[in-house]
């Protein structure tokens, strides 16, 4: 087989994306602090971008007369050569000023044994520090507080010692095991309750002890019947310890009372504060859209750069300042055509969710991406990545753009329902049954019917796992 080199012509249509239509499409996708991190970051980078928000337009007024006090204090003799008469001075204000000036000098070296404004931040106390500070004012020995040590290290954000064991405690401290049995005891007895707990159930039995219930019918619940209690089978669980359905369901309240994490407290959740990109108001019975622009710099050409370009200059200069420039222009073209498609899908979203605006989540109607594309000539992909981590403030609330696109469930009369009002309606029945006689799945499909909503009973179902809501028998409350 010979090997020889060749030269082709060939034609052939493919689809080529520029550069600048990679960066159009990113563009879409971006959340708000994205787009103005994004904005900020080619203002560091591009010279020939500048912020319009940040000009200060010179005030002419303001202008003339710092002139005219400027020239009038010219022709004004120097201090050095005007009359002072001593007798017009306040010597109390100079003496006044001495004292307070001795004054603070007493306190200078204080002031430098003040702690910096860093120093002074609160920081939120950990679980592990809250146990270290315990462990310390406990009276033990060395062996037992190495042991305690390595115990509170591993115990996790939720207050257990799930990843360790006894054994595994002892060889990592270096002590004896029954040195390591006792200090795990010793960290049990620590705040908050139930702390160091291997399972849930020890845990229980642990504030159950320390609550005044050990040896009790609520100890003897924990032991042997927490997967009834979970599932409230109390007749069960009173033919076994011989009790009373009464006093099964007063020990399940204690239980119920108690604190499955011990580490809950503790644990530092941010605060994640969304601020919408659009807002929908009602202005003279219309719905109103505005773009949210606050905060996000609104870019545009320098005009030194400009001038620099007509004025002349090295072909060098001028090859870097026309491809700045591109680019630029380019990006400001690129984030006015995401405000606009931005503001087309919000349009119609709001068109076709008339009714949501007006009366509530009850009233959301069936929508998907194909809808709202044709509505305004764009590809589905394109709606989605305009809808993704977008969030429009409308008068029932702040709800993501991607909220209100759902299937469809049938009516009794031929209707239309969107999956997220009748999951809402689903949560809204539970919300209202009576607790010593819950609603089972069977029954809610019976009640929605009479509402013209038709649906399965396993559909009922689904949306109650979503709701994370329980079924009717671990809702139920005793009599």
């Amino acid at each position: 087989m010979s090997l020889e080199m060749r030269l082709d012509l060939k034609l052939a249509q493919k689809l080529v994306m520029t550069p600048q239509l990679q960066q159009a499409i990113k563009l879409l996708q971006l959340s708000r602090l994205e787009m103005s991190q994004l904005a900020y970051q080619e203002m560091l980078e591009n010279p020939v971008l500048e912020d319009a928000t940040l000009e200060v337009e010179p005030d002419t007024e303001e202008q003339e007369r710092l002139l005219k006090e400027s020239a009038s204090a010219a022709e004004e003799p120097a201090y050095e050569d005007r009359a002072v008469d001593v007798f017009d001075i306040k010597w109390d204000n100079y003496l006044d000023a001495d004292e307070y000036r001795e004054e603070m000098n007493l306190y200078s070296d204080y002031d430098e044994d003040l702690p910096t404004y860093d120093q002074t931040l609160s920081s939120h106390i950990s679980l592990s520090e809250h146990l270290m500070w315990q462990l310390m004012l406990t009276p033990t020995n060395d062996e037992e507080k190495l042991a305690g040590e390595v115990i509170i290290g591993n115990i996790d954000d939720d207050g257990y010692l799930r990843d360790m064991t006894v054994e595994e405690v002892a060889r990592t401290a270096g002590v004896g095991v029954a040195a390591a049995r006792k200090a795990l005891g010793m960290v049990q007895e620590l705040d908050p309750p139930g702390v160091g707990a291997r399972d849930l159930r020890e845990c229980l039995l642990i504030q159950a002890r320390q609550l005044g219930f050990g040896g009790t019918i609520v100890e003897d619940m924990i032991r042997r019947h927490l997967e009834d209690i979970e599932k409230k089978r109390f007749a069960s669980v009173a033919r076994d310890l011989k009790v009373s359905v009464k006093e099964v369901a007063a020990a399940a309240d204690v239980i119920e009372s108690m604190e499955p994490k011990p580490g809950r407290p503790f644990m530092v959740t941010d605060v994640q504060y969304i601020i919408p990109d659009v807002y929908v108001v009602k202005k003279d019975g219309e719905y109103v859209i505005l773009l949210n622009d606050e905060g996000m710099p609104r870019l545009k050409i320098s005009p030194f750069y400009k001038n620099l370009m007509r004025s002349g200059g090295d072909d060098q200069t001028k090859e870097y300042i026309e491809t700045k420039l591109r680019s630029a222009q380019w990006l400001i073209k690129s984030i006015e055509q995401r405000n606009k498609t931005i503001f087309r899908v919000t349009e119609s979203i709001v068109v076709r969710q008339k009714e949501f605006l007006d009366r509530g989540i009850h009233n959301v109607k069936p929508m998907i991406l194909r809808d709202v594309a044709d509505d305004i000539g764009m590809h589905e992909s394109t709606i989605s990545r305009v809808t993704t981590n977008k969030y429009m403030h409308t008068p029932q609330g702040i709800f993501e753009l991607k909220y209100f696109f759902s299937g469809g469930i049938s009516g009794v009369n031929g209707d239309s329902l969107s999956s997220i009002a009748v999951r809402s309606l689903v949560q809204k029945t539970i919300s209202e049954e009576d607790p010593k006689n819950p609603l089972n799945d069977r029954r809610i499909v019976d009640l929605l019917k009479k509402k013209n909503i038709d649906i399965a009973r396993r559909t009922v179902a689904k949306y109650r796992c979503e709701l994370k809501i329980p079924p009717a028998n671990v809702r139920k409350k005793p009599c």
